[in-house]
């Protein structure tokens, strides 16, 4: 795979295991400044090792990671969040006994501009204004959406180049659902490249530029959003439709 700086994350023929279990075989992607790209597939196809290997929290066996033409494999996560991927994990992963507004400043862990941050906050509170209604809040009293909110708000705080989504609608109503999908396009119309894992296949790819499909850790079908929409096998297969 060509490595360039106008592609933004790149991952080139990435393996990664747990233990001597491989998860992700010879995985190659790619996500372009803007976009939305999104990984489907059924449940232990790869999609959230594929994730934490791009964050770091998984060291690659084999093969590359590039953001900007830099390379990222073995590297520390929390040097990957300095390079600008930030990561809004499955199940949420929030600070249950801390305050929204103490999760939220968690995320910007790693910054000392304080301006910036203030300003990051308001443009969190944009997004969500709930979290803003319950700043002082335990975050884990909230209801699951709102912890959803929290999640993905508290990964916007670290700045990043591309934000990384896994599972945002799990567990939450088809109401919410919604709601955050849309949240998810306005955080992307606001500059913020998105590389999504999402189990609600139609969802995820009404709203990405591009998707991948992943089985049993490989890469076998990369398209368009659309098309893959109408794809027969992926509407058979991932949105649960009968195909004549």
């Amino acid at each position: 795979m060509t490595v360039d700086n106008k592609t933004l994350l790149i991952l080139d023929k990435v393996s990664s295991f747990y233990g001597n279990i491989q998860a992700l075989r010879n995985i190659s992607l790619t996500v372009n400044p803007g976009e939305i790209v999104t990984l489907i597939g059924s449940n232990g196809a790869g999609k959230t090792t594929t994730l934490k290997t791009i964050s770091g929290l998984i060291r690659p066996r084999t093969g590359h990671i590039y953001l900007k033409g830099e390379r990222l494999d073995g590297i520390d996560a929390q040097e990957v969040v300095k390079k600008g991927i930030s990561h809004s994990p499955e199940g949420r992963k929030i600070f249950s006994r801390m305050t929204v507004l103490e999760n939220l400043e968690m995320g910007a862990f790693l910054r000392n501009d304080k301006a910036g941050i203030q300003e990051d906050l308001e443009k969190v509170y944009g997004l969500f204004p709930r979290l803003k209604e319950r700043i002082k809040q335990k975050a884990g009293t909230m209801s699951g959406g709102e912890q959803q909110m929290l999640a993905i708000g508290r990964a916007m705080m670290a700045r990043p180049s591309i934000l990384l989504l896994d599972e945002p609608s799990m567990g939450l109503s088809p109401k919410l659902v919604e709601q955050i999908f849309e949240i998810i396009l306005d955080i992307n119309n606001q500059g913020t490249t998105i590389l999504l894992v999402e189990q609600n296949a139609l969802a995820a790819l009404s709203i990405a530029a591009r998707g991948y499909v992943l089985q049993t850790g490989s890469i076998v079908l990369e398209d368009s959003g659309q098309n893959l929409l109408s794809n027969e096998a992926v509407r058979r297969t991932y949105l649960g439709e009968e195909v004549a």
